[in-house]
């Protein structure tokens, strides 16, 4: 192709055709865009090939996503096309064949957590890769993004064992999706044990609140036990539903909810393999659990207090704790009061075990304390306060 001169160029402007790219611009009104690194832009896609992805940003060159992104999102890229709208972030703003670099990468984290959150919504199983286990669950890649699942989202297959799923491949379903907190976190079991989930929910519709079972003790934990009942054993007459089918569920006595009476160590009031009845105080449907009491089986202890232990009246008790705030003394079953150490007559001590003398300071029902006082004796046996 022959070159043009410079008296050419000159004539061709004199005679009004665009010579240069500037007068091309000044003729058609079309202003390139500059760009900065750093800066946020959006632009449309105009072609695919390969692994390269090019953009419509309104430039004098299409932009071309940063090669190294394509491992880092690999289905966010492949659902990509033609026409697509997405944004970016400048990395370079011109390369050596003018084109500006662009990274995809907070759009693909964008497509990725609003995937998290249609999976959650619909109840969609995932895949994820075990990274690393804790102590309290196990790390996963989802797609590039770090997920969660807690010890209490394994099954049982795993208890003791996270490290069998590091670097496998694992099914699961999201439960929680929190992006500002960059927090996902996942249920394995609710894959795995889905069919033994679904029956406890069901069998969860014929619980009662308030109904009483029957039980047996299946695990000791510091707080409280975990009993397992069966549901045909409630009091009231049993469904048509019910009859002939053996529904069994799992539930937890809290440590405050064994006896009313203050109970240290679980083991010195039941051990495990115990028949028990329990009374449902709470339903958690969506975890399939149960919240148990023993002590609401028998009355409180301290609906009588009112009446008894009126202000000033005398009682005989025994020192059930004594610690360096005051002296516990134990009335009847479920009912304990304090004498302060400020309140204690100098030069007397007691042990656990002893008997005493009290007489009733206070008594606060709401929150259900009763101060006590010692009753003092002179050295001819008057009684005295």
């Amino acid at each position: 192709m022959k070159q043009q001169s410079s008296k050419d160029i000159k004539t061709q402007s004199k005679n009004g055709t665009p010579s240069t790219m500037e007068e091309l611009l000044a003729a058609t009104r079309y202003t390139l865009k500059g760009f900065k690194r750093g800066e946020t832009i959006t632009g449309k896609v105009v072609e695919i090939t390969g692994r390269t992805i090019y953009v419509d940003i309104g430039g004098k060159a299409e932009a071309v996503v940063a090669d190294q992104e394509y491992e880092l999102a690999k289905d966010y890229f492949r659902a990509l096309k033609p026409g697509d709208e997405v944004t970016g972030v400048v990395l370079i703003t011109e390369n050596d064949a003018g084109q500006v670099i662009l990274s995809l990468r907070r759009a693909a984290a964008d497509s990725r957590w609003k995937a998290f959150e249609q999976a959650m919504a619909e109840d969609e199983t995932i895949n994820v890769k075990g990274k690393e286990s804790t102590k309290g669950g196990l790390l996963v890649d989802a797609d590039g993004i770090f997920g969660f699942i807690p010890a209490s989202q394994l099954s049982r297959d795993y208890e003791g064992n996270v490290n069998e799923l590091v670097g496998k491949d694992i099914q699961v379903k999201v439960i929680e999706v929190d992006r500002s907190q960059n927090r996902l976190v996942l249920s394995e079991k609710a894959v795995s044990e889905a069919d033994e989930i679904e029956k406890r929910k069901k069998a969860m519709e014929a619980v009662i609140i308030g109904g009483e079972y029957d039980g047996r003790v299946v695990g000791m934990v510091p707080f409280g036990i975990f009993v397992e009942i069966d549901l045909q054993s409630k009091t009231k007459p049993k469904s048509k539903k019910e009859e002939g089918e053996e529904i069994k569920l799992e539930g937890l006595v809290h440590i405050s909810e064994i006896s009313w009476e203050k109970v240290d160590d679980v083991n010195q009031i039941i051990k495990e393999g115990d028949t028990v009845k329990v009374q449902v105080i709470g339903i958690d449907e969506e975890n399939g659990k149960l919240a148990l009491s023993i002590k609401r089986l028998s009355s409180d202890p301290w609906l009588v207090v009112g009446g008894r232990y009126k202000t000033d009246s005398k009682h005989k008790g025994t020192v059930s704790k004594v610690a360096p705030y005051g002296i516990l003394v134990r009335m009847e079953r479920g009912i304990e009061g304090l004498i302060h150490a400020s309140k204690m007559p100098a030069g007397m001590t007691f042990k656990e075990g002893d008997n005493v003398d009290v007489f009733v300071e206070s008594v606060d029902l709401d929150k259900r304390r009763l101060s006590l006082g010692v009753v003092m004796k002179d050295t001819k046996g008057m009684i005295y306060k």
